[in-house]
């Protein structure tokens, strides 16, 4: 065959192949690209197709791609859909009539390429394809320190800090080691440091174990540092999220460099304080430690020094010493100067109770020595009555007797303090405290009456008249109470209280008297003289109007206006009465009252 007929060939074959493609038609699909769910969820995987020209005879069938072959799990035809059995999603998926796949409770293991094929007829195949992505959140880390014991510092070789394990996630976590709260950088290199050893493990259940060791070489740095892992996991929507674990903290060895020894008494020491004196040093573990005060050797014990109910003779000069082998040129001493504070017993002079007449004077001296600047107090109670150690009483009163204390005081050491008390007594006469008053409601009821002396000895007391009586001491005094009947004697002279003893007597008469209302009784008393103060007056007012109407008739009367008819006139005689008031009129002609009776009618004569 030569050239130009092979060329016609070609064309003609183009011809018939562009002919079988128009009147074959075609067909497409279209398909999510990516579908996200979350394990245990429902994932719905949409398909939407068109077949042109429109075929009875489609074919909608899906498919899952493993190792890189296809296995149908789902197809429908004619709008009836069934699932294929024998495949990892058989009783778990449908297909709908719109072509949609759905998967309930969907697994990790469900995470593959999901194809939507249709078939139509003679309008040919097309075919989508949708990944389904399956997240679960994984459990939040475990952080383990190694069994070994502490890390040396200056080893050659890396050290294993810690075990980070985070369980169940997917897709596969990532865990991310930190110092100090802040990250360390990945790195899987083991003659670094530090160093992470990575494993991911995956369960039956298709969920990922995440698993991370850090090994490190530490310095003295690191003694006090804290670590921490998280896990950082995705979700839907490309979102990502971390968990925390909790936190672990090294135990380092390294060697000593030089020593503390230190007071933890945080006020001044006083005598019979308990004090505790600590030696430790910069390193780790502490070594063994020797005491000793003033040269002479003490007996500690791990780096802790206690001296119990400390005395003035306990001050001095104390050293610890402490020796690293790991560090035999390092000057592991120190020292602490105690100085336990005191003060001595109050002296007070004279030391004896005094005994003194009433008006006489006395007079204390007292004094003390302290470890530094003290102050004396002379204190009768709460109250403060001399500043200098010397306590003088002029002409002394019933009511100075008693206790009074000492004390002496270091104000710059709290609670040292020392203290002597003395007593005063006071004696002489008795004398009668002014009284109160005795109130009864009335006559012949019982009234309770009290007298107080002061006096020393204490005095002895009689009641004119007596009574049921009783006697008590109140401070320097002594006090009777007496019970008796106010009769009119007492109600007139009232009861006299008398007091003596050896240096002389007192009486006082306490008066007994009614006890006044304490009522409302003013307030009434107030309103009945303004209600009997109305009385009077309407009764001023009425006579006057009385006095005024007999006048007028006396009046009408004398002018002879007055109609008394063809009657004799009677004698005008009238008397009104008004609350007890009686007003009486009389005229005096005797004449024209004689006429007036004796006149009769001219019918009459």
């Amino acid at each position: 065959m030569d050239g130009i007929t092979l060329g016609r060939a070609s064309l003609l074959c183009t011809l018939l192949l562009w002919a079988f493609q128009v009147c074959s038609g075609a067909v497409t699909v279209k398909v999510a690209p990516k579908v996200e769910v979350l394990k245990g969820e429902t994932a719905k995987l949409p398909c939407t197709y068109t077949v042109s020209p429109q075929s009875s005879s489609t074919v909608i069938e899906w498919y899952i791609e493993e190792q890189g072959k296809r296995q149908r799990v789902a197809f429908s035809q004619g709008g009836q859909g069934k699932a294929d059995d024998g495949t990892p999603l058989t009783g778990r998926v449908t297909i709908g009539a719109d072509a949609t796949l759905t998967i309930s409770a969907v697994q990790p293991s469900d995470e593959l390429v999901y194809y939507c094929q249709v078939t139509g007829g003679p309008s040919g195949v097309g075919d989508g394809a949708t990944m389904l992505k399956v997240f679960f959140a994984p459990e939040k880390p475990e952080l383990t320190k190694p069994r070994s014991q502490a890390i040396s510092v200056g080893g050659t070789t890396s050290s294993e800090i810690g075990t980070c394990v985070t369980m169940n996630g997917h897709p596969q976590p990532r865990i991310i080691w930190y110092k100090d709260d802040q990250p360390l950088a990945e790195v899987k290199d083991k003659n670094e440091s530090p160093h992470m050893v990575p494993s991911m493990v995956k369960e039956a259940s298709g969920l990922f174990t995440a698993k991370s060791i850090l090994y490190m070489q530490p310095t003295k740095a690191d003694k006090d540092s804290v670590f921490h892992c998280i896990v950082e996991y995705s979700m839907p929507g490309d979102e990502i999220k971390q968990k925390m674990s909790d936190t672990i903290t090294i135990e380092l060895n390294y060697p000593s460099e030089k020593a503390t020894f230190s007071l933890l008494n945080t006020v001044p020491v006083k005598e019979g304080d308990v004090v505790n004196m600590k030696c430790e040093t910069d390193g780790n573990p502490q070594p063994e430690f020797d005491f000793s005060k003033d040269g002479k050797d003490i007996a500690g014990q791990e780096g802790l020094l206690m001296l119990k109910s400390v005395k003035r003779t306990d001050s001095g000069l104390y050293k610890c010493t402490a020796i690293d082998f790991d560090n035999l040129d390092a000057d592991l001493t120190g020292t602490i100067t105690l100085n336990v504070n005191y003060i001595d017993p109050v002296s007070v002079t004279p030391a004896q109770p005094q005994v003194v007449m009433l008006g006489d004077n006395v007079e204390w001296q007292c004094k003390t020595k302290a470890s530094t600047s003290h102050t004396v107090q002379w204190k009768k109670g709460s109250e403060v009555l001399s500043q200098d150690g010397t306590l003088s009483l002029k002409g002394v009163s019933y009511d100075q007797a008693g206790e009074y204390m000492c004390v002496g005081a270091v104000p710059s050491v709290p609670g040292l303090t020392a203290e002597a008390s003395v007593n005063l007594t006071v004696k002489g006469k008795p004398m009668i405290e002014a009284p109160a008053i005795g109130e009864v409601g009335k006559e012949g009821d019982m009234v309770t009456l009290k007298c107080s002396a002061h006096g020393s000895p204490a005095p002895q007391f009689t009641w004119k008249p007596s009574g049921k009586e009783s006697v008590s001491v109140e401070g320097n005094k002594a006090v009777s109470t007496v019970t008796l009947q106010a009769t009119a004697e007492v109600m007139k002279n009232g009861v006299t209280c008398e007091v003596s003893n050896e240096h002389g007597a007192d009486s006082k008469t306490i008066l007994v008297s009614l006890k006044r209302a304490i009522d409302n009784s003013a307030d009434r008393a107030d309103k009945q003289q303004g209600g009997s103060s109305g009385v009077v007056i309407a009764v001023v007012v009425c006579v006057l109007l009385l006095l005024l109407l007999v006048a007028l008739i006396y009046f009408l009367n004398k002018k002879s206006k007055l109609p008394c008819g063809k009657k004799d006139k009677k004698e005008v005689a009238s008397g009104e009465v008004n609350n007890d008031i009686v007003v009486e009129m009389k005229t005096d002609k005797a004449n024209e009252e004689a006429g007036l009776l004796n006149k009769r009618p001219s019918t009459e004569q």
